[in-house]
């Protein structure tokens, strides 16, 4: 800081360095490309506007802006290094979701299939499955555990990223049919082994959440939460829920009244009271003891699964 004739005015000395490796240090392209002295001369939203659009930001601008006497500039500068660390935190965590994976690989597994289920608490439905075999070097941000990803339009997002990046996919299914005669945890492991069938390419071995796979062409892992865990499972725990999500849908629009592209068959609250009200559908399960109470029968399916 100076002081000309009672005013004051600020200052910042650089390096004399050629303008192309100062516009690279700062990750600009194009017609961004300016020396770093103008660059931190531009107008806070006009250094709001570049920047916040840029998925890399050199460590030296950012402390350059937290220097900056504009609270402006020094708040954006917390806001990049905000983003940088949540990005750092964010390939960590996907780093650690292929953990098994990469195990799998270093043995010579070369194509690891994940597979999980979707819908085995709705009242209404089918039970699906889905198989994905992911390539190395495959990254997707918020992949993650589908119940965890509250959002449907996200979800919809990443599993068509899914499906456009991955070696192969499928989707099984058992009707309704079919949970009521093997009960539902049998009927998902039927799913599943649909889907595993329905792959493109024999995987080399699968993970599985929480159990195996009856009639697996391969060998096998169950993963208690593998959806949390492994981004094989989390991918076809994303596909599968899509999946059923759609078909739902589809329902709605053949069944109105029932609202049954809101809860997806799940036992809510609104639910339970349009089963009472209006009556079970074809596609309600009736070895579910809410829909045999609806129909006035015993409840027979205690539940979802053997040993609980």
């Amino acid at each position: 800081m100076r002081e000309i004739r009672g005013k004051f005015f600020y200052c910042q000395f650089f390096p004399r360095v050629p303008p192309e490796t100062e516009s690279r240090a700062l990750g600009l392209a194009g017609d961004e490309m300016a020396p770093v002295k103008q660059f931190l001369y531009k107008s806070v939203a006009e250094l709001r506007e570049v920047l916040l659009e840029r998925k890399v930001v050199a460590s030296a601008l950012i402390e350059a802006l937290a220097s900056d006497p504009r609270e402006g500039a020094r708040r954006l500068s917390r806001i990049l290094r905000s983003r940088r660390e949540r990005d750092h935190r964010e390939r960590l965590r996907l780093r650690r979701l292929f953990r098994f994976e990469r195990e799998l690989w270093a043995q010579g597994y070369r194509l690891v299939a994940g597979v999980d289920e979707a819908g085995m608490a709705p009242l209404a439905g089918p039970v699906v499955a889905g198989a994905v075999i992911l390539p190395r070097g495959f990254r997707l941000p918020d992949l993650d555990d589908s119940k965890k990803i509250l959002n449907g339009s996200k979800r919809m997002e990443l599993a068509a990223r899914i499906k456009r990046d991955a070696i192969c996919w499928a989707v099984g299914s058992a009707k309704v049919e079919e949970i009521d005669r093997l009960n539902i945890y049998h009927a998902g492991l039927l799913a599943m082994e649909r889907a595993i069938e329905g792959l493109g390419a024999r995987p080399d071995y699968v993970l599985v959440d929480a159990r195996t796979v009856p009639g697996c062409p391969a060998p096998q892992r169950g993963i208690i939460h593998g959806d949390a865990l492994s981004a094989s499972i989390a991918a076809a725990s994303i596909v599968a829920k899509t999946t059923r999500d759609a078909l739902m849908e589809e329902y709605d629009r053949i069944y109105p009244g029932y609202r049954l592209a809101a809860h997806k068959g799940y036992p809510t609250p609104e639910h339970c009271r349009l089963l009472k009200e209006l009556g079970p559908l074809p596609i309600h399960r009736r070895s579910y003891a809410r829909v045999r109470e609806a129909l006035g029968l015993e409840p027979r399916q205690a539940s979802l699964f053997p040993g609980e």
